[in-house]
């Protein structure tokens, strides 16, 4: 029998037992496509036809439960959606799982896309544009892993402390030293009695919104910052997307995984990597830029990234440091003034929870609602979401905040036992508002590698499009006593310049 596109014939398709249905869901063949357990629909989710088109397992019996052909259309596991969600035939268009990769897994640029760090590469591990856009941090790069153009585009900082780089005090990786404190941890652990049901995220939305002075509409809760990356990079129909560079490499390689053609704007060096707006062409529909910037640590205006807003164009800030900001000067997140803006935030770097994932989406209840029409179910985990919850308590605010002065107190320390060096080319790209800082520094690699002798593990810059040359490391902003180890350590490390360093510790 001929059906509607999108609709399966009959059945409660995604009905689930745990709540009513979120979302519009009405669809042409009246099906409720977004019931979802224990969770009353944000609106009004009945279709004209009647069917629930998201019946899963954790739902109560219902009198249609699948679809004529007897297939579950919203089945789950990992895998990428097709474009047409559900067919006639009731087939399950939404498998997720672990997906293997599109056959086209390299991009007319040449990119791969999908090398994640722990894994091999596919077969397709270098491309002729030169960078391997999928490498993580859970490893060295492999001898076979560089590409000719000299980025990789999925190292990140974590890569310097796995393996061989265990036991190395860690200047490498943005996250706040001490983390997650006592008290974070107990909350976390707490949730866990509560494992058996399935999550339920609409208290630490609302938390979050309130945090913002949003509505709940407003927000949308990610599975870390890395996957609305994902999400506006599938979600969003765009036809020019522009990433401005250097910045924190994901939004491209999310982009490109979904087969859009990217454009950068390189800021530049010299004028100490700040924003010309109208570098930005005037064409394009999606632009992400960081704030403050991973790895410059700069801190553009908010009201020169406001001039990048244009009707019909996506503004897309990450935010992902702002906490980290004394007062969160220059943030956008919370504002509704600016037309088609995305700001991301992460939880990640000020409590320690790279290991949990937890973020979320600020937007239009439009944008957001596209976001989350992309997103698996469940896709932040109750522990997340307790920590979600925690850490926009006022308790936590106030504690952030007081972390935030001592990070720019540490930093300054580090900044200036940095200056000491400045005759052997050692120069900060300042001024730096991050918990991190940009060293342009001769001989980059080979200092790195004997840091690393010297027992201290620094990010690598020349994988970040617009640091080219071997002439940039970033360090995250530690402690005293780290630093000024640390600090030791360089002294020795530049030993290999004529002239001799001149650091002595205070």
């Amino acid at each position: 029998m001929p059906t509607e596109r999108g609709a399966a014939p009959g059945g409660h398709l995604r009905h689930h037992g745990d709540a009513g249905v979120r979302d519009d869901g009405v669809t042409p063949g009246g099906h409720d496509l977004r019931h979802h357990g224990g969770v009353e629909a944000a609106d009004d989710g009945t279709t004209r036809g009647g069917h629930d088109l998201r019946q899963h397992g954790d739902a109560e019996a219902t009198d249609g439960p699948t679809a004529p052909g007897g297939h579950d259309s919203r089945h789950h596991g990992g895998a990428e959606t097709r474009d047409d969600g559900a067919t006639p035939a009731g087939h399950d268009l939404r498998h997720h799982g672990g997906a293997e990769m599109r056959d086209d897994e390299a991009t007319p640029g040449g990119h791969d896309l999908r090398h994640h760090g722990g894994a091999e590469m596919r077969d397709d591990k270098a491309t002729p544009g030169g960078h391997d856009l999928r490498h993580h941090g859970g490893a060295e790069m492999r001898d076979d892993e560089a590409t000719p153009g000299g980025h990789d585009l999925r190292h990140h900082g974590d890569a310097e402390v796995r393996g061989d780089g265990a036991g190395l005090v860690d200047l490498a990786v943005n996250v706040r030293a001490g983390t997650p404190p006592a008290w974070l941890r107990e909350r976390i652990a707490g949730s866990l009695a509560s494992l058996a049901a399935y999550p339920d995220g609409r208290a630490a939305r609302s938390a979050v919104a309130a945090r913002h002075g949003l509505p709940a509409g407003r927000v949308l809760l990610t599975s870390g910052a890395a996957e609305a990356f994902v999400l506006l990079a599938r979600a969003l129909k765009v036809r020019r997307p522009v990433v401005v560079h250097p910045q924190f490499t994901e939004p491209e390689a999310a982009l490109r995984d979904a087969e859009h053609t990217v454009d950068r704007v390189l800021l530049r060096a010299a004028d100490g990597f700040r924003l010309d707006p109208s570098a930005v062409p005037e064409d394009a529909d999606l632009v992400v830029i960081g704030n403050p910037t991973n790895p410059t640590s700069v801190l553009h205006p908010a009201a020169e990234i406001a001039r990048l807003a244009r009707p019909g164009r996506t503004l897309v800030v990450d935010e992902a440091f702002m906490d980290a900001v004394p007062g969160e000067r220059e943030a956008l997140a919370g504002r509704t003034d600016v037309p088609g803006l995305v700001v991301l935030r992460s939880l990640t770097k000020t409590w320690g929870l790279a290991g949990l994932r937890i973020g979320y989406v600020l937007s239009s209840p439009e944008i957001v609602a596209e976001l989350e029409r992309a997103q698996p179910l469940w896709p932040v985990s109750t522990p997340a979401l307790a920590a979600a919850l925690a850490c926009v308590e006022p308790a936590a605010l106030a504690e952030a905040e007081r972390a935030a002065h001592g990070i720019a107190a540490d930093r300054a320390r580090l900044v200036a036992g940095l200056a000491s060096f400045a005759g052997y080319g050692v120069r900060v790209v300042e001024p730096a508002e991050g918990p991190f800082v940009l060293v342009r520094i001769p001989d980059a690699t080979g200092v790195r590698r004997r840091l690393r002798e010297l027992g201290y593990a620094v990010r690598r810059g020349d994988t970040f499009p617009g640091l080219d040359g071997d002439d940039w490391l970033r360090l995250a902003v530690r402690d005293e006593k780290t630093v000024e180890g640390f600090l030791t350590a360089l002294a020795t490390a530049l030993t290999a310049h004529p002239r001799p360093p001149t650091h002595q510790p205070r």
